[in-house]
């Protein structure tokens, strides 16, 4: 399917015009934009800054690495577990670069918070990239274990199992997520920290290196320590006869989405042709409806999209034509949509954690459109997705804790539903959070602001149960992709 441009510009044109119709009200989207931030300081692991402000967490996971007689104190636990995923981890990082690099004017005095949001993760990516030469270490905890307890990740006591990837295991796919991450977070720090941002890009080129060099998919080395909880379910797909000289290694590789992913990242932080070469080679025949932690193929392209748009670089034309079929797979109201949408309006990809596939989407909708409207042709992705999340529903329930008069009170969260050290000083083991706090009806004690949950059931639906955890969990991976359209909005309508 081929879309021409004038046709897709009518189609986002009539979107906007529909979503007048249904947005009644403008939540405050500074607020929420604060509180999207502000959520990754409840999910820091390692010893804590003076400057935390979510107060009800302390120092965790302090001897982290120790088993392998390396550091890797420090990054974001992913959701409502107290397991290190660097895979997500990465992407969340990417997620909330992007954001910053596209809409940091807008962001205001956030602009300093979502820095020190993305300095937490790549402290910490930094470390497991250069610990230990020839691997990449992604992951600290055992998941199969720590899935079986409820305990704050203040009192940990489950074994801090040391995961990585090397040349006889290899994982492009993390690799390739974790340079891209780097590449992206050294063009936020390259004004205001440009020590830093010269060591985040000069790690990107290694790891990236070793993402080409070594090829496989992390899946398939570690197994269970990831499966079924991140797999790399996209996949790691050889592409036949792609081949593609790489000056920096001299040497032929394979494509997979991370790659692509990765390669976009380096070659918009250094525009350099050797990544230019990586990415002509692997093309843009991959077109899903979908964009997650898993599947970057739709990133990459609107990513790659802005150089065409915005250059007028017609070697870029095929990722622009590739992002323009993304959206019409996605927009309501066009023919070639492949996306449904629940009776309230809210986009409706999988049973599971749905709204990480809704903030991320919107959050290239967004973009897109203001690659668009550089170009002089104005339109308006509309913010009824937002809006959807924010409280503008049929069950009239903001999706965000801690934002608006009605949100989730009973979030599958260990450090939120368990009480605090202060108010609990003694430890609560394994077991110990089970009865009666996970079982309890009760609203959990600490409010986890701005936690963006799993999200309502295809029927606008939310029971608002802990146990509950594919519409109740919250992850950074969800909060991340929303940072970037609450700025728009936020730098726009408020």
């Amino acid at each position: 399917m081929t879309m021409r441009r004038g046709a897709s510009f009518c189609l986002l044109l009539s979107l906007s015009l529909v979503l007048l119709g249904f947005v009644q009200a403008k939540p405050n989207y500074k607020d929420a934009l604060a509180k999207s931030i502000l959520f990754f300081q409840g999910q820091r692991s390692g010893r804590l800054p003076a400057s935390q402000r979510v107060s009800w967490r302390s120092d965790s996971g302090l001897s982290d690495g120790l088993s392998a007689h390396v550091d890797l104190t420090g990054g974001y636990y992913d959701a409502g577990d107290n397991v290190k995923f660097n895979f997500p981890m990465a992407f969340t990082t990417t997620m909330l670069s992007w954001s910053s690099l596209e809409y940091g004017k807008r962001m205001g005095p956030e602009l300093a918070n979502a820095r020190a949001a993305i300095r937490w993760a790549t402290d910490y990516l930094l470390k497991c990239a250069t610990a230990t030469p020839g691997k990449l270490y992604v992951g600290v905890g055992d998941p199969n274990v720590d899935h079986k307890c409820w305990e704050r990740p203040e009192d940990m006591d489950t074994v801090r199992t040391v995961f990585s990837v090397s040349a006889s295991n290899p994982g492009s796919d993390v690799a390739g997520e974790t340079a891209a991450a780097l590449a992206a977070a050294s063009m936020v720090f390259r004004k205001v920290d440009s020590r830093y941002s010269r060591l985040l890009l000069r790690t990107a080129r290694k790891v990236f290196q070793f993402a080409m060099q070594y090829q496989g998919a992390y899946s398939d080395s570690l197994g269970s320590a990831v499966c079924p909880f991140y797999c790399s379910y996209s996949g790691y797909k050889k592409m036949v006869g792609a081949k593609v000289e790489m000056v920096v290694l001299g040497s032929i590789f394979v494509s997979n989405d991370e790659l692509l992913w990765g390669a976009a990242w380096m070659f918009r932080a250094t525009n350099e042709m050797s990544y230019y070469k990586i990415l002509k080679s692997m093309g843009a025949d991959n077109q899903p409806d979908i964009f997650s932690w898993d599947n970057k193929y739709a990133g990459a392209h609107v990513l790659l999209s802005r150089r065409a748009l915005l250059n007028n670089d017609k070697n870029f034309e095929q990722f622009e034509g590739a992002a323009e079929n993304f959206m019409c797979r996605i927009l309501p109201n066009s023919p070639y949509k492949t996306t449904q949408y629940t009776q309230g309006g809210l986009m409706y990809k999988l049973p599971e954690s749905n709204l990480q596939y809704v903030t991320s989407i919107t959050f290239l909708l967004t973009t897109y459109a203001k690659y668009m409207k550089s170009t002089k042709h104005t339109f308006n992705c509309g913010n009824l997705l937002v809006d959807y999340i924010l409280g503008e529903n049929p069950i009239r329930m903001s999706y965000m804790v801690g934002f608006g008069p009605n949100f989730p009170k009973r979030i599958h969260h260990r450090g939120s539903s368990l009480p605090s050290l202060t108010s609990h000083p003694q430890a609560i083991g394994c077991d110990g959070g089970f009865q009666p706090f996970f079982y309890s009806a009760n609203p959990n004690p600490n409010i986890l602001t701005g936690a963006i949950v799993g999200g309502p059931n295809q029927n606008d639906g939310y029971p608002d149960q802990r146990s509950d955890y594919s519409h109740s969990e919250p992850a950074t991976y969800i909060n991340a992709a929303m940072v970037g359209p609450l700025s728009y909005f936020a730098g726009t309508l408020n």
